[in-house]
């Protein structure tokens, strides 16, 4: 923690160090972000350092497996107001999905992990992300020695996540409206290398 707390208290410093006090007062007039990133809670995956966006550049959206609930107008939760903000308000012209390998939230759904003893994270991987449900353990296992990183069902999960974002109301009017568009990214955190999903060639290719 010390770390963080040193970095925080010299940040000021650093701004007038750098001569860039004047672009951060701008941010107190808005914000106008080029693009909504939604990815996972993941602490590898950091959209920054991915994308060399500065402040005020990406609304975030960090959920466990990045994953996009489908929208609900009776209860719609943080992750819904997130959306419709940066899609109605905001008025972002892009939002981009972005998965990534050694997904531990992916890895436990795909291989059908037991996870009794974390209901809410149970509930949470059963419901929002895609699984390979009755595959015998032996199955997994393969898997997991030919694919150790889930780039296969990391790929998969953003494929069904950019799909969720059409059951919002206000995804569909923009992308009827030719104001929107949706990008499926997938990030490899042992490499570095970024994916971008083709939809002519339903394939991941690199950017």
């Amino acid at each position: 923690m010390q770390p963080f707390i040193e970095h925080a208290r010299s940040l000021r410093l650093r701004i007038d160090r750098d001569g860039r006090r004047a672009e951060f007062g701008a941010l107190a007039a808005g914000q106008s972000p080029m693009a909504l990133f939604v990815t996972c809670s993941d602490s590898r995956v950091i959209p920054s350092l991915i994308t060399g966006s500065r402040p005020g550049d990406l609304f975030e959206l960090r959920t466990a497996g990045n994953a996009v609930p489908a929208y609900s107008h009776v209860r719609p939760g943080g992750d819904a107001a997130t959306i419709e903000y940066a899609v109605d308000v905001l008025g972002v012209p892009d939002i981009i999905v972005c998965g990534h390998s050694h997904c531990g939230a992916v890895g436990a759904r795909t291989r059908g992990d037991d996870l009794s003893a974390l209901p809410a994270v149970d509930h949470w991987l059963t419901t929002q992300l895609p699984g390979d449900a009755g595959h015998e353990p032996a199955d997994a296992a393969r898997r997991k020695a030919a694919d150790p990183g889930m780039h296969a069902a990391g790929q998969r999960n953003v494929r069904a996540q950019l799909e969720r974002l059409h059951t919002y109301p206000c995804v569909r009017r923009r992308l009827g409206e030719g104001t929107l568009r949706l990008h499926g990214w997938f990030y490899g955190v042992d490499s570095g290398l970024v994916l971008s999903l083709d939809g002519e060639l339903d394939a991941f290719m690199p950017l």
